[in-house]
């Protein structure tokens, strides 16, 4: 099968396309998949960057997230049949990632492709919807409570908004860090004075002023490095800070630590190392419910073209330079 490998950290000259890469053959409780499209995560490069999250890598394949049909069922599988439909975030329970052609999953991560989205569309929405379904459910949030949201435009803070908008949720302040940005949440459902440029001078001042000159009972934090902190001088006294991506500074540590915050690890890796393959395909079909009793709109894409060396280098260097503009980044996998 064709593959894109990474031959090295560093740079993403270290993309190479492999064209003749073992298919896998999956075990009894997995199936095969052809691939037909995958969506790209600021994870990808920060383990292409050699990262901590290099840490989680066990295939020198990327990706992490994929639709497509399958092809081969093991012998003990249960749920799924050859031919069907199905997406899945596969970080890394696969049998290698998803910028190639084929892939073998636990059947226990797939849910099944609803006939209204495309492949692209549905293969924007696993990773940032577990994670976001993960901030909602663990916070237990309610109604009057001030939700602060650090890039809220990415893939999970856009789920996210909409689910809580959805849900009744209105004392919500978020930024972000072009117009476009601005205007794909202002599309799910914020209003203009709460969404504010993170590049805005009197940052701190700014947003405490937009949340009627209170300090917020919940911190959402989807930057991490220098928003951490911006975090921790926003939150309330015993407040609530939800890491999401374990790029918190010192300074914001010891800051959090002086205000007694309460701080709750976001991590859907976590549930992979006890082999809990049960709870991906359960949350997704769980956000998938959700996604159609509350009329949330799937995510706004950009294809970024199809599987080459050249796609992936362009995907990632748009994540590095936060230019996505609010939109998922998907490559077609023909």
């Amino acid at each position: 099968m064709k593959a894109i490998l990474l031959k090295d950290f560093g740079s993403t000259d270290n993309f190479m396309l492999e064209n003749n890469y073992a298919i896998p053959d999956p075990g009894d409780h997995e199936v095969l998949i052809k691939i037909k499209a995958t969506a790209f995560n600021p994870i990808d490069y920060q383990m292409r960057q050699g990262l901590t999250e290099k840490k989680r890598m066990h295939s020198p394949i990327l990706g992490r997230e994929f639709s497509g049909v399958i092809v081969k069922a093991g012998n003990l599988t249960e749920r799924f049949k050859v031919g069907d439909a199905v997406f899945a975030a596969s970080g890394s329970m696969g049998s290698n990632g998803t910028y190639t052609e084929y892939i073998s999953v636990p059947e226990l991560l797939l849910a099944y492709k609803p006939e209204y989205l495309t492949f692209e569309e549905a293969a924007a929405i696993p990773s940032a919807s577990l994670t976001a379904l993960q901030c909602y459910n663990r916070l237990a949030l309610h109604l009057n409570d001030s939700i602060f949201i650090t890039g809220a435009a990415g893939g999970v803070g856009m789920a996210l908004v909409k689910l809580l908008i959805a849900t009744g949720y209105q004392k919500i302040i978020v930024t972000a860090g072009n117009q476009e940005s601005k205007n794909q949440l202002l599309k799910a459902g914020l209003k203009e004075e709460q969404i504010i440029d993170y590049k805005a001078a009197h940052l701190l001042q700014l947003i405490i002023a937009r949340n009627q000159g209170h300090l917020f009972k919940y911190c959402i934090d989807l930057v991490g490095d220098q928003m951490s902190l911006v975090c921790a001088h926003v939150i309330a006294t015993n407040g609530t800070y939800a890491d999401v991506t374990a790029l918190t500074t010192e300074q914001a540590r010891e800051e959090l630590f002086h205000k007694g915050a309460v701080l709750v690890n976001i991590s859907n890796y976590a549930y992979s190392l006890e082999k809990n393959y049960s709870y991906y395909g359960e949350s997704l079909s769980k956000f998938m419910e959700l996604m159609s009793s509350l009329s949330l709109s799937p995510p706004t894409i950009k294809n970024v073209g199809l599987l080459s060396v050249e796609t992936v280098k362009e995907a990632h260097q748009l994540l590095e330079s936060n230019l996505t503009k609010g939109r998922k980044l998907v490559m077609q996998i023909p």
